[in-house]
């Protein structure tokens, strides 16, 4: 681990050198990495402050300094949204989007310097090692935790849930003809409602019922595509199956179609094994069970 972790500080050393994040002029810009790197957030359509905090990981009152630093240059503009007035947008001025276009030309003009003493070789090496890097670095930005079944996020990952199943079953989806899982049901007591997030954004789910005879459920496991093959299917496995322990419950179930092959591998990978059916969810081919020892805590 010491290894690793000396390899990750030298890799940021470097990272940070190159790009000049430390210069007060980046990229000769004329201003700092902090107020180029938001204002190319805010972008030509605006952004919502607090997903720019978000998406950004940036503690709220040093966003705010650079948002009135960049007004009092006139570059951006913060108002009330049309939609709530309750959330402020950051909007570029015409003088903002001049300097957005400044910014965006010197990020390709800096790419391409990095790739220009390179062979085609290991312009491709490296791009692909850049690739993998950021996939990594997407796993450890998400964040997993409980949330409200109900609210517009989690109302956002079901429909997305419904709509892709819908599309892969043989003979489609409709919720209302399945097992019903409604609000209360991913609600404590009755159950818990688990998010993951990207930058702020959702981009997966799972729910956990709790049901007789010290068994949990399973159900609403969904995870976005442009997040799938880094692992966060399993992650939230893990976290629901933790909050089984937590509940004192000790067999866990979930059922599963013919058609999401990659989910039944998973599942078995993580130690689940096929049993008979124990109910009567007519979109299910497959059932699984799981016993765990509360006395052995999380997996």
């Amino acid at each position: 681990m010491k290894a690793h972790i000396d390899q990750i500080r030298r890799f940021n050393r470097a990272i940070t050198l190159r790009m000049g994040t430390l210069d007060d002029s980046f990229l000769d810009l004329g201003r700092p990495f902090g107020e180029a790197r938001l204002l190319y957030e805010i972008g030509p359509d605006g952004a919502e402050i607090r997903d720019l905090r978000a998406r950004m990981g940036l503690d709220s009152g040093y966003v705010s300094r650079l948002l009135r630093g960049l007004e009092r240059q006139g570059l951006i503009q913060t108002k009330p949204s049309d939609a709530d007035g309750r959330v402020r947008v950051a909007r570029l001025t015409d003088a903002g989007r001049a300097v957005y276009a400044d910014v965006d030309r010197a990020g390709d003009t800096f790419a391409a310097e990095v790739l220009a003493p390179l062979t085609a070789g290991e312009r491709t090496r490296l791009v692909a090692a850049m690739n993998e890097v950021e996939k990594l670095m997407r796993t450890f930005a998400i964040r997993i935790g409980p949330d409200c079944a109900a609210g517009a996020d989690a109302q956002t990952c079901l429909t997305n849930y419904f709509t892709e199943i819908a599309a892969r079953f043989d003979d489609g989806f409709d919720p209302d003809l399945g097992l019903a899982t409604g609000v209360a049901d991913m609600t404590p007591p009755k159950g818990i409602f688990l998010m993951a997030r990207l930058d702020g954004k959702p981009v997966g789910c799972g729910a956990l019922l709790a049901e007789q005879g010290g068994i949990a459920h399973i159900r609403r496991m969904w995870v976005a595509p442009d997040v799938r093959g880094i692992g966060l299917g399993r992650r939230l496995l893990d976290a629901l199956e933790d909050e089984a322990a937590k509940l004192g419950l000790h067999t866990i179930r979930l059922e599963t179609n013919k058609a999401l092959k990659e989910a039944q591998e998973m599942y078995r990978r993580a130690g689940y094994r096929e049993v008979a059916p124990f109910n009567d969810e007519r979109y299910a081919d497959h059932w699984f069970e799981k016993r765990r020892s509360l006395k052995a805590g999380p997996a």
